[in-house]
């Protein structure tokens, strides 16, 4: 299933899920009602998929008025991202395409090859993580299945801002499993949170090793003391966020909305469902502290396997590697993906801040430069092996489709 259809689809289903008679649908946004060629029957036949459906009740998207393309949002995103490719471009032009390629060369494909174990076993820690919070909804789903949905979800985190994009693609894909889509949100929201809580301890660790392999002094010290303040401040806000999860995340927004004479049309038509999630939340942190514990501790475990990756590149590009000095680097460099969320992809400020770092670490700039590349070839290849999972389920679900009519 191609991107736009899956969307269109997508929009078909939201819309399916609040009509008021089954087998029609209401427009889902103002926007609708701009469409150049409205439909004359909303009614699906039953040989058709629903995809197709989606396709023609809604006709082309050069039709459909959203105005998505050129919305304030997307023109900062593309602007943004454009920034940051120009800025990586300068990095590599600074620093030296020729000096860049020849640190390159020391790598061979078998070594890359080796490159990607370390961030196997990252996808494998957390994709089991994800699996312990699904509780015994997860004992019918072969693990492969759980581990390609994630990675299909990780994609869409992976090229949109605040990493977040690809949480309800995870939900949705989890139908197909028999998994509603309520305790499927709730098993994102918590995966989410307990892989910020294990992130947080890395960075944690990561600083207090910076502090004492670097000393105490220097604006080494100084990048590392604010850094320890920001982590401080998001320790507080995972441990905030937590608190308020356990006494109905969900439910106290809605109250809080309507405490501001806000009404919410999705959320106020979706008031059970919002309360059956935070129910669903409440019971895992209460009745499933030993599920909590061990996936805080799998995700702590695929952070340190960046660590691990950190070594192995720094090991190929045939400069001094310790296991010790992994740690800080790759804790540091999390931060500093972390802090630029708002960039697609992190894309130039990433680059530039593990340049930055492994040069306080005692590293040259091309050894910097060429780990930041190396990195982001890691990411393209998860992206595109996060692409081949989507398209699969893609399909899957296309031939499904007629079924569900």
């Amino acid at each position: 299933m191609y991107p736009d259809r899956l969307r269109d689809w997508l929009e078909w289903r939201s819309c399916v899920a609040i009509s008021s008679r089954p087998g029609r649908h209401k427009p889902c946004h103002p926007c609708a009602l701009k469409r150049s060629a409205p439909c004359a029957n909303t009614e699906r036949p039953a040989h058709q998929s629903e995809a197709a459906g989606a396709v023609q009740c809604f006709g082309p998207r050069e039709h459909i008025g959203c105005g998505r393309r050129f919305s304030p949002h997307s023109v900062w995103r593309y602007l943004l991202l454009a920034l940051g490719f120009l800025t990586l471009l300068l990095l590599v032009w600074h620093i030296g395409p020729d000096k860049i390629y020849e640190a390159a060369a020391q790598v061979g494909p078998g070594a890359l090859l080796v490159l990607l174990i370390p961030s196997l076993l990252m996808y494998v820690f957390e994709a089991y993580g994800w699996k312990l919070t699904l509780g015994s909804a997860a004992d019918g789903i072969p693990f492969w299945k759980i581990f390609a949905i994630r990675t299909a979800g990780e994609v869409v985190n992976m090229t949109t801002p605040a990493y977040v994009g690809g949480e309800p693609l995870k939900a949705y894909l989890l139908q197909r499993h028999q998994i509603p889509m309520v305790e499927g949100l709730a098993s994102v929201v918590i995966a989410k949170t307990i892989m910020t809580l294990a992130q947080v301890l890395f960075i944690l660790v990561g600083i207090a090793l910076a502090f004492w392999m670097l000393g105490a002094e220097g604006s080494s010290s100084q990048i590392a003391a604010a850094g320890l303040l920001t982590v401080a401040l998001l320790s507080f806000g995972v441990a905030a966020f937590i608190f308020v999860q356990k006494r109905g995340l969900f439910m106290w927004t809605l109250r809080t909305l309507r405490g501001l004479g806000l009404h919410v049309a999705f959320l106020e038509s979706r008031e059970e469902k919002l309360r059956s999630l935070d129910e669903i939340i409440l019971n895992f942190y209460t009745q499933h502290r030993s599920a909590f514990y061990a996936a805080t501790a799998l995700y702590l475990l695929g952070w340190l396997a960046e660590a691990l990756e950190v070594y192995v590149i720094i090991l190929y590009l045939g400069g001094p590697a310790s296991l010790l000095s992994a740690i800080p680097i790759g804790a540091l460099s999390v931060f500093i993906k972390g802090g630029t969320f708002f960039i697609p992809g992190s894309l130039g400020a990433q680059d530039g801040g593990n340049l930055l770092l492994l040069k306080a670490f005692g590293y040259s700039d091309v050894t910097g430069i060429t780990f930041a590349l190396l990195r982001r070839f890691r990411e393209l290849v998860w992206i595109g092996i996060g692409l081949v999972c989507l398209a699969a389920m893609g399909r899957g679900q296309k031939r499904d489709a007629p079924k569900l009519g």
